[in-house]
């Protein structure tokens, strides 16, 4: 954004999208994934790039080429009507997980009906009885629009700190 631009976010329209990132978070751990598709807007671009091991420092270790996934609505939507299914057998029993989303910063863009908003998230998730607890932490980088009076996820890009994730499956949405 060019520097020149001076717009402030409002302290409550921080707030609104600090609450809109917990209340997305919450309709995840509850596993209402089809009330969580309508905080999308039908344009998203969802995408989560592999982490490189590079030396060196300050060089760039995240991969332009590679993702672990890039999704759209379409793709989304398909992978959360199948949940619902029998054949989402990897869901069952149900996992039992929380998205902790921390370090919000919202910024302006220069449309004043959108913002760029970085977050800091830890995602931990059990499955039936075991005592493995699987782990997944990183920065998310959102483009957020508000339209008609309700926020939308415009844009995610999912930054991982692991170079390996060690998660059974990527059925998990960040």
């Amino acid at each position: 954004m060019d520097s020149s631009i001076q717009i402030r976010i409002s302290p409550e329209v921080e707030l609104e999208i600090i609450r809109f990132l917990h209340k997305e978070a919450n309709l995840l751990d509850h596993r209402k994934y089809k009330e969580w598709l309508e905080l999308l807007a039908d344009e998203i671009e969802y995408r989560m790039p592999l982490r490189e091991t590079v030396e060196g420092v300050g060089v760039n270790d995240i991969a332009s080429d590679s993702s672990f996934f890039e999704e759209t609505k379409l793709s989304l939507t398909t992978r959360v009507n199948r949940l619902y299914t029998k054949s989402a057998w990897v869901e069952n029993p149900a996992t039992r997980q929380r998205h902790f989303i921390s370090n919000i910063m919202v910024e302006p863009t220069e449309d004043p009906n959108e913002f760029k908003v970085t977050s800091y998230f830890l995602y931990k998730r059990s499955r039936g009885s075991t005592h493995v607890i699987e782990e997944l932490f990183g920065e998310r980088n959102d483009i957020i629009r508000k339209v008609h009076n309700e926020y939308k996820i415009v844009s995610r890009t999912i930054i991982p700190d692991q170079a390996v994730i060690t998660t059974m499956n990527m059925s998990m949405f960040l």
